[in-house]
């Protein structure tokens, strides 16, 4: 009887795992099956390097929202990352306890706030802070577009805020996976404790943090409504990180309840292009782990 359920156990596993990947090929055929009518009429390259999206007018030209999406989701990284990291640092290695757990429970507060809610945050405290930022510094140099502080600044520091409790939560359980073993050594050999951290903690605990930026990223390259309520919503190439901007899950978000024929095969394109766009980041960015890891 034991050995009939440990062979059971590992079967329903396997059926479980299997479950999910069909359940996201599933997905993307059917977002493909889609959006390929359109795909095959245009063409993928001109689809994806277009310029202009008119659906009035049949041009389906997605490039200001491959820009947009690529600049709000750096910038939601260039801030959340180093945040999230040095806040998991400060929890696993040096913050007493009944501030540890009080800062936890924010972090976990963060993740269960609804989007909207970070997007009305957004509009009413970021937005016009941005503005006041670009009107005293840049003032002269910006167009009436650009003065809104609807733009990409906006939706990364948006972003940056929503993607904060997986960066932390995450590099914080890899800080504190690393043995014991490799701090007691290196304080053993008189290394300081910041250094410890620096060279010896993170790297040993760098999958953990890699798998902890990859889902960052993956949540601000889908999110939507924030971005859609703090990011300007136009469909062309920004000039600068005051432009107001769309991007690909924004357009789908904010176009599909009316789209219909072309136009919805389109909105579905865009999202094959984003389903792409996700895996390719994903990719890079493990390969350069993997490169990381195998050169040391």
């Amino acid at each position: 009887m034991l050995v009939k359920k440990e062979r059971f156990y590992p079967g329903l596993l396997l059926l479980c795992a299997l479950t999910s990947i069909m359940v996201v090929v599933l997905v993307g055929l059917f977002v493909f099956l889609q959006g390929y009518p359109l795909l095959s009429k245009t063409g993928f390259f001109s689809f994806l390097l277009g310029r202009n999206w008119s659906p009035g007018q049949g041009d389906f030209g997605i490039l200001p929202m491959v820009v947009g999406t690529f600049a709000v989701t750096l910038g939601a990284l260039l801030v959340g990352v180093p945040l999230g990291v040095t806040t998991a640092i400060f929890l696993a290695e040096y913050a007493p306890a009944g501030i540890g757990i009080w800062t936890r429970r924010a972090v976990e507060l963060l993740a269960g706030i609804p989007s909207v809610v970070y997007g009305l945050f957004g509009m009413t405290v970021i937005v016009p802070l941005v503005r006041q930022v670009a009107m005293n510094w840049f003032g002269a140099m910006l167009s009436p577009e650009m003065k809104t502080g609807y733009c990409i600044v906006a939706a990364s520091l948006v972003l940056a805020v929503m993607i904060l409790p997986t960066i932390v939560s995450i590099s914080e359980d890899a800080l504190r996976a690393v043995p014991g073993e490799y701090r007691e050594g290196s304080y053993a050999l008189g290394v300081p404790r910041w250094e410890t951290i620096v060279h010896c903690l993170l790297p040993a605990a760098r999958s953990g943090i890699i798998a902890a930026v990859v889902l960052g990223m993956g949540r601000a390259v889908g999110e939507t409504m924030a971005v859609l309520m703090v990011a300007g919503n136009a469909p062309a190439l920004p000039r600068s990180i005051f432009s107001p901007v769309r991007t690909l899950s924004g357009n789908i978000g904010l176009e599909m309840a009316y789209a219909s024929g072309e136009h919805a095969q389109a909105l579905f394109a865009t999202g094959v292009v984003l389903f792409l766009l996700i895996m390719l980041l994903n990719s890079c960015v493990l390969l350069f782990a993997g490169k990381g890891v195998r050169t040391r």
